[in-house]
């Protein structure tokens, strides 16, 4: 290997040891296969570059391997096109594939746009634009414009996606300057540490991060971390000083964790219950927030699908389509739950029958349990954007909603196999095993929201969509009823 990519910059400045494995090691970096929350980012990625190319309606597009598509760059600059799709340059050892190229012939000057699926600029945006700008004035270009083109938070569809609406373009051609001197020597750096063959010693940088932030290949390049341990400690990653000053110390174990450190209360009794394996069962508070429930109970939850580019009118991107929900109404003390679901199909605006369903199973009294609040009060609120003659309706439902996932994130309940989590896939074995999630065919939102997507679109045969649709309510049904169960069990230590 002669030379490293854009991605292979934007890896190392992540994680330098995990970019070098995937490299020279792809069976180790490789290994694990794309999670479906993973590979949907990357598809929805590939689905936005390919809306954005409408802004450029003059553009070719250019394939083929990396060898090739230099090629065909330079034939098509010598052929004075003017607007190019993915062209390749290649300088000292250095590649990238742009998103869009214009060159203007008359002056020889180019402009350069990366175009990303997010609603927002990110600070890895900058870097990853500027190596691009770097690399092609090495190549002899002179580039005076470099934009970032980003999906508009706040367009809303209107009949057909205006993409000049749809996508803001942000020109940063003076922030890349401004950092071009750094990066270029990051480049420099970055392709000595790549092209060196010897696999670099000790462990990748991610030893400093908390778990959500580690690199693909964490386990093999720091095999002494465990499963559950430091870095598994609530929102250690908050407090990367604390985590540093462990792992120097050769701290990774929660046993080893020595008094004196710095720890929130919350952290301190996660780490306490493992140690002793001790259960917290705050008896008092439990009972006081259950008793301000009110019957008859519902306990809900609802299931959305958030495409990238909005699908019907009224929708941003990334905004929530309410697609399916369930709900286990228990009506008095000790009295066994009725079930009600409700899922769209078709492929048109599932909003108004939603609604409708959602009237027609909860009414206007009686607590509604959650887990996680803020997800569905925040679906309520975009219905009521879209329908204000319900927005009080669905205001008064917000106001009777009660999280559940409360009592684990305000550590009312602690047990040392929660491993410092609070989702419902992490209580429900604890307080409810006989219940689980691994004999679904849909386990997760991300395989849910796959399926939606299926459903929506109105390809599938209606066998096709019956199945689909028995694997979706499954899901769903086991997300509220796993809610009752827990309320139960935990009825049961209370009074117990």
């Amino acid at each position: 290997m002669a030379c490293i990519s854009k991605t292979d910059y934007v890896l190392w400045r992540e994680c330098a040891k995990n970019a070098w494995l995937r490299l020279y090691r792809p069976d180790i970096y490789y290994a694990t296969e794309l999670t479906e929350f993973e590979q949907s980012i990357i598809d929805a990625g590939i689905e936005v570059e390919g809306a954005a190319r409408a802004l450029f309606p003059s553009g070719t597009l250019i394939g083929g391997s990396h060898s090739e598509a230099q090629q065909k760059t330079a034939e098509l600059l010598a052929a004075k096109s003017g607007t190019l799709f993915q062209p390749v340059f290649e300088k000292d050892g250095l590649l990238a594939a742009i998103d869009v190229l214009q060159f203007d012939h008359t002056e020889g000057q180019c402009s350069i746009y990366e175009i990303k699926s997010s609603t927002q600029l990110e600070d890895e945006h900058l870097y990853d634009l500027a190596y691009q700008v770097v690399l092609l004035r090495k190549a002899g270009r002179s580039v005076t414009r470099a934009c970032l083109i980003h999906l508009n938070p706040n367009y809303t569809r209107q009949g057909e996606l205006d993409l000049n609406y749809l996508f803001a373009i942000v020109d940063m051609t003076s922030q890349v300057d401004q950092v071009a001197d750094s990066v270029a020597l990051g480049m420099e750096q970055a392709r000595a540490y790549l092209l060196a063959e010897a696999e670099p010693r000790g462990p990748c940088s991610c030893i400093y991060k908390g778990r959500s932030r580690h690199c693909s290949t964490f386990r093999y390049s720091n095999p002494k971390v465990p499963d559950y341990g430091i870095h598994d400690i609530a929102r250690i990653g908050n407090s990367p000083d604390t985590l540093k000053q462990l792992v120097d110390a050769g701290v990774l174990t929660l046993d080893q964790v020595p008094s004196n450190i710095r720890l929130s209360d919350a952290q301190k009794t996660q780490v306490r219950v493992y140690h002793s394996g001790e259960t917290v069962i705050d008896k008092r508070s439990i009972a006081r927030e259950f008793g301000e429930l009110n019957f008859p109970l519902h306990f809900i939850d609802y299931e959305t699908y958030a495409p990238a580019l909005p699908r019907f009118d009224r929708f941003f991107p990334y905004d929530q389509i309410p697609l399916q929900y369930s709900v286990h109404i228990v009506g008095s003390p000790g009295e066994e739950p009725i079930h009600c679901d409700f899922l769209h199909s078709g492929s048109a605006d599932p909003t108004a029958s939603f609604l409708c369903s959602l009237e027609q199973h909860v009414g206007s009294f009686g607590s509604l349990i959650v887990w996680n609040k803020s997800f569905e009060s925040q679906v309520n609120d975009r219905i009521a954007q879209r329908v204000p003659e319900v927005r009080s309706y669905l205001a008064e439902v917000n106001d009777r909603m009660y999280d559940l996932k409360d009592i684990f994130a305000k550590q009312y309940f602690v047990h040392r196999d929660l491993l410092g989590k609070t989702s419902i896939k992490s209580v429900l074995p604890v307080l409810a095993s006989e219940l689980n999630y691994s004999t679904l065919a849909i386990r997760n939102g991300a395989s849910a929201a796959i399926a939606w997507s299926e459903l929506l679109s109105g390809e599938l045969t209606a066998k096709e969509s019956a199945d689909l649709a028995a694997k979706l309510r499954a899901y769903c049904t086991l997300d509220s009823y796993g809610m009752v169960a827990i309320w139960r069990a935990l009825l049961a230590l209370v009074e117990s």
